[in-house]
């Protein structure tokens, strides 16, 4: 086989054209054949291929830099690049990650997860290296769904007018060019790429601006005609407006025109942007007619395309549900989403209220300000985002929607860890960043019904309002009979110690000296960690008096109910699925403090202050000892001493 004779990008400069080819297919069908396996990123992948291999035969990688914008799409560069055998176990614990990974592979130049950011971080190393004397070529790819991000725009607007040598790769599987206009825009590229076309114009320019009174008015007068021209037949005057040379359209699975056209844009000065036509899903018919469906996907049966492990209701699905039957009765509530309809469980909110609907693309600092915008204007905007993607609205959350005290729901999908994805898309940072900010309340359901309550409530409450939800169900071991009435900064006592003071008093000496004596513990837990909480005490309640409190908000706090229990306990342990730093653990030390509370036990459960890796949920809570077991195993310690 081909691809066994690859283990690195030099083995691909040697191959014929032909041989890519057939190197291209075997790719595909290694990558399908893995994915199937362990879940991940297929789409993008299979609509890469080819790309991916001209890349790596045109330019000489760790050298030369590239930069995968959002990364998922990097399964053919880390086969190319010497992971072959390493990608049967991407995305396992202690495999390889499913994103670019600086300290995976020095062919990784940059950690990659989040959308928009290469062609920030490409040009970045372009300047650093023009200011260290180096030439090699910095190169970002970048999809045109990462293109409508803000920071993408910024980018392109400064590399433009730098004029700096740096690469961009726009990868457009969506947008549908005609063969006439495709022809002409390639014939164009080239011409634009000549340096005689450059050279004569400069000396047309010269010698019109040397004639006197009238040679500076031609140019410009020429200049507006070829610019006219150029608008109506060319599809890249944008980047052309704005300081890149536009090459393309191209074929994105042609691998001999994708050769040609990036070593027609080594012999080009200055900022260039090439435009590939690529297919999501390429040469897997059941991805390409369903592309969306297989960005991620859990395992699945090839031949059918069904997933192995049916999907059961989920956190965002009861969401999308809830919010749809709050709508019909209230025509103020809209959804807004940042490019992830089906991923937050807003595709039925569509179809039902498709002109209350807003996708606004890859960009949540836009979402959240135009939420404002609305809220401001009397609608009641619900705003689903993934917890790591909110950290890109957070200035926005604080300036337009917090400080202006406007009625925005936010609600944080994906909260917590969330698996294979790693460290880029972990949701452990929420709780600590939202905490900070005045003017939030910040809520998390134990269960899908508390999630239904609590979406309601918010809706009536006329606040800004976060609420966080994990990914996935709600527990399968606890379920939970008792939801009381939702208010506004107060906790929920699930099981309660009954104070047996007086009784005491009246038990005889020696009658307490034969009966043991239990400890107490107060357990206060918050969002998806409230059943582990309850499941606990179910486990430990024979040797130790337990009760368990239900957080529900983290802000506003509800500090009496939670006084009352740790002075009657003394002896207290929190349960979240966020950073130690400034969540619910932080809390309670501080109500601690500020309360002067003596003689406290407190022991925190909760992720550490670093960013968590990639692998299964059950496995990286027992690495940082959150599973059921480690937490009774330390609790017991505690209280045995």
């Amino acid at each position: 086989m081909m691809l066994e004779q690859i283990n690195s990008p030099q083995d691909i400069k040697k191959l014929t054209l032909k041989q890519k080819k057939e190197l291209a297919e075997e790719i595909r069908k290694y990558i399908l054949e893995i994915v199937s396996e362990n879940g991940g990123h297929l789409s993008s992948n299979l609509g890469v291929v080819e790309l991916t291999i001209a890349l790596h035969s045109i330019f000489n990688v760790p050298e030369d830099k590239i930069v995968w914008d959002v990364g998922h799409q990097s399964y053919v560069h880390k086969i190319i690049t010497g992971r072959r055998e390493d990608l049967k176990n991407i995305r396992k614990l202690n495999g390889i990650a499913g994103f670019p990974k600086t300290n995976e592979s020095e062919s990784d130049c940059f950690n990659t997860g989040h959308s928009s950011t290469s062609i920030s971080a490409a040009l970045g190393m372009a300047r650093a290296r023009d200011l260290q004397g180096k030439h090699n070529a910095c190169i970002a790819v970048i999809g045109d769904g990462a293109l409508t991000g803000g920071m993408a725009l910024e980018a392109l607007n400064d590399a433009g007018f730098s004029k700096t040598n740096i690469t961009v790769i726009l990868n457009d599987n969506e947008m549908s060019i005609s063969k006439n206009i495709g022809g002409l825009n390639q014939f164009l590229s080239t011409l634009r790429s000549k340096k005689l076309y450059t050279r004569t114009n400069k000396l047309i320019k010269k010698r019109l601006n040397a004639i006197p009174g009238i040679g500076s008015k031609l140019v410009k007068i020429i200049q507006r005609i070829k610019r006219a021209f150029k608008q109506l037949v060319v599809k890249g005057m944008f980047f052309e407006d704005i300081g890149f040379t536009y090459l393309g359209p191209v074929d994105g699975h042609n691998i001999e025109k994708l050769e040609s056209i990036l070593k027609v844009s080594n012999q080009i000065e200055g900022p260039k942007i090439i435009h590939v036509l690529t297919k999501k899903g390429k040469g897997y018919q059941i991805a390409e007619q369903n592309p969306d469906k297989f960005h991620a996907t859990s395992p699945f049966y090839v031949k059918t395309g069904k997933l192995k492990k049916a999907k059961q209701t989920d956190y965002s699905k009861v969401f999308g549900n809830k919010l749809v039957e709050l709508a019909k009765n209230n025509d103020k509530i809209v959804a807004v989403t940042a490019s992830m309809k089906d991923g937050t469980g807003l595709a039925l909110f569509q179809q039902k209220f498709p002109d209350r609907f807003f996708d606004i693309g890859i960009a949540e600092q836009h979402a959240i300000t135009m939420a404002a915008g609305m809220a401001k204007e009397g609608m009641i905007p619900v705003v689903p985002i993934y917890s790591s993607f909110f950290q890109r609205a957070y200035d926005q959350v604080i300036h337009d929607v917090a400080m202006q005290n406007l009625p925005v729901i936010m609600c944080v999908d994906r909260a917590g860890v969330v698996g294979a994805d790693g460290e880029t898309h972990q949701g452990t940072l929420d709780m600590a960043f939202f905490r900070l900010v005045p003017n939030l309340s910040i809520m998390a359901p134990k269960d899908f019904k508390e999630l239904e309550d609590m979406l309601e409530f918010a809706v009536k409450l006329n606040k800004p309002v976060v609420i966080r939800y994990p990914r996935g169900g709600e527990s399968s071991k606890i379920k939970f009979v008792k939801h009381e009435k939702i208010e506004i900064g107060k906790a929920e006592i699930l099981k309660e110690i009954v104070d047996n003071i007086e009784e005491d008093k009246l038990t005889t000496k020696s009658e307490q000296e034969t009966t043991s004596v239990k400890s107490k513990l107060t357990i206060i837990a918050i969002g998806k960690m409230v059943a582990r909480a309850m499941s606990i005490a179910q486990e430990i309640q024979e040797n130790v008096d337990v009760e368990v409190i239900n957080a529900r908000f983290l802000k506003p706090f509800d500090d009496k109910t939670i006084i009352k229990s740790i002075n009657k306990t003394k002896n207290v342990i929190t349960i979240e699925d966020g950073t130690i730093i400034n969540g619910l653990g932080t809390t309670i030390k501080e109500l601690i403090s500020d309360n002067k509370l003596e003689n406290i036990n407190l022991q925190c459960f909760a992720y550490p202050d670093e960013f968590i890796k990639h692998g299964s949920v059950d496995e990286l809570e027992k690495i940082y000892g959150l599973d059921e077991k480690s937490i009774i195993d330390k609790t017991t310690a505690i209280l045995n001493k």
